[in-house]
């Protein structure tokens, strides 16, 4: 499951949901809390079929006992209150003062002090209501999610609250504080805000003397959770920077070690380069490309979901940003197999002109593909060609997959290719028909 996790932006939603159906039919009475949850996040992330308001990849059973120790913490979440004997609970109720007359407490047996003498917060008290009313299912997904929505803690995380001593859940649940303290920097980082604000002012009023060693602020990042990042990227103004200013960040976080996990790195390609593309209205600065192709090379799953599929679908990609993605699957820089996650993205997309002229250029590299991959690859240009038979862009995509791939063609797909060739009507109808011909045993 972290596998496929981690490889998901290549991996075809089609191919991908019968695995996922496959590992949730486990019959195991007592099946492995760890693979539940990571196929529930998968299937959030696929997003097909599943709703992802009020759920939680948490058991059952671990809601249970992440209620349980809500209801033992003490006033604001301090420490935990301990579980007492009965005979220390007895001398506690002995030694109460009696509650003041004019004291107006709603429930006055079902609100127990904490360590202090305060009263439980509500959220404790409404959960316990909850669950007398036998609503435990509906009354637990707020909660527990609140709880999961702390500095990238994951369900599992939390799961292992429930098993640790309280000294362990105590500082466990500290890093889970909501997503007020979530969206906060770390402090160390925070103070170099203003330093690093106008280094980046600097970069960006010269062209030349790129600084290759990035500023020691910025190995903070690996701290930080994607919010906190994209609270950053907002605080330094990273779409408002130059192209040179965009240059000198990539060339920082290009030298950081170890590398940007998948979900910061995505986040830093959102801000420094989305916006930016589908602004163009001409080609693309060199020092634009030059920024992208590095970043992209080193992060491709990265600019895959951050970039390549949200260019492809706009609705307003013109020439501009269809001539700099051309570049990017150009470059030479990028890994053979880098390039098969980006086929596999760009076959999951609605196909148009655009992405045509793309995939061309992707092609012409002659990327090996496995044939697998291949085979879905030639199904959907047999599919699209009967709607794009006046498209110039198809037909020179044709011409190229015909030319570098035909060693791959098998009779079937040569036959299934013989119908939208027919139906081209642009002037490389022929040539298309003449190389179709010599695929022929």
């Amino acid at each position: 499951m972290a596998l496929l996790m981690a490889v998901r932006p290549s991996l075809p939603e089609s191919r991908l949901l019968p695995v996922l159906q496959i590992a949730q039919q486990d019959p195991s009475p007592e099946a492995d809390a760890w693979l539940q949850a990571l196929g529930e996040l998968l299937r959030r992330d696929v997003g097909t079929g599943v709703s992802i308001e009020r759920a939680s990849p948490l058991s059952e059973r671990c809601q249970r006992q992440l209620r349980d120790l809500c209801r033992q913490l003490g006033p604001g979440g301090r420490r935990l209150k301990l579980p007492q004997s009965p005979d220390s609970k007895e001398e506690q109720e002995e030694d109460k003062d009696p509650q003041p007359p004019g004291k107006r407490r709603k429930e006055p047996e079902e609100e127990p002090a904490g360590p202090e003498g305060e009263r439980v917060p509500k959220r404790v008290r409404f959960l316990r209501r909850e669950e007398e009313e036998g609503h435990e299912e509906s009354a637990g997904h707020e909660p527990l999610e609140s709880l999961a929505d702390g500095r990238d803690a994951s369900p599992m995380k939390n799961q292992s609250v429930v098993r640790a001593d309280p000294r362990t859940a105590s500082e466990s649940l500290e890093d889970a504080k909501g997503s007020k303290e979530s969206l906060e920097l770390p402090k160390a980082l925070q103070d170099q805000v203003p330093r690093l604000q106008q280094l980046l002012k600097t970069c960006g009023e010269r062209l030349e003397g790129l600084e290759n060693a990035a500023p020691a602020e910025l190995q903070l990042l690996h701290e930080c959770s994607s919010s906190q990042v994209d609270l950053l990227c907002a605080q330094l103004q990273l779409p408002q920077l130059s192209d040179a200013g965009v240059l000198q960040v990539c060339t920082w976080l290009l030298s950081l070690s170890p590398d940007l996990s998948l979900s910061n790195a995505t986040v830093l390609a959102t801000s420094l380069f989305l916006g930016r593309i589908l602004s163009l209205t001409s080609s693309a600065s060199r020092l634009l490309s030059i920024a992208l192709t590095s970043f992209c090379a080193k992060y491709t799953y990265a600019v895959c979901r951050a970039l390549l599929g949200p260019v492809l679908r706009a609705p307003e990609i013109g020439p501009a940003q269809t001539e700099l993605l051309c570049c990017l699957m150009k470059d030479e820089a990028l890994e053979p197999d880098m390039r098969i996650v980006m086929l596999g993205q760009i076959l999951e997309l609605p196909w148009k002109e655009a992405v045509f002229l793309v995939l061309q250029s992707l092609l012409e590299r002659q990327v090996e593909l496995p044939p697998e991959k291949f085979s879905v690859l030639m199904d959907k240009l047999c599919t699209e060609g009967l709607a794009a038979t006046t498209s110039m862009a198809y037909a020179k995509l044709m011409l190229t997959v015909m030319t570098k791939y035909q060693a791959d063609i098998t009779e079937t797909q040569r036959l299934s290719m013989a119908t939208p060739l027919a139906l081209n009507t642009t002037f490389l109808r022929k040539s298309l028909q003449a190389t179709l011909r010599h695929l022929a045993p």
